[in-house]
């Protein structure tokens, strides 16, 4: 799920730099580059919007388990994403 939340802010930050940080000839026909920022800005906001819902509908957690030697040394650790 953080995976797919961190997917659609890199597609917003695109779409934000190809519809404000380019210049392009208002009169030219054809390929729009703005309109695909917007469109792109729309896309990685409704994707973040629905990685958060799902994360919250799944419970997401992480849960940590530690295995140590009894001396401080850490023999093996799992991280898990539910």
């Amino acid at each position: 799920m953080a995976g797919s939340l961190a997917a659609s802010i890199v597609v917003f930050a695109v779409g934000a730099i190809l519809d404000y940080a380019l210049v392009t000839n208002p009169d030219q026909h054809g390929f729009n580059v703005q309109t695909v920022g917007v469109i792109l800005m729309v896309v990685g906001a409704v994707g973040a919007v629905l990685s958060i819902i799902g994360m919250v509908a799944s419970g997401y957690r992480k849960h940590r388990t530690v295995v140590d030697d009894d001396r401080g040394h850490v023999i093996r650790r799992e991280d898990t994403y539910l």
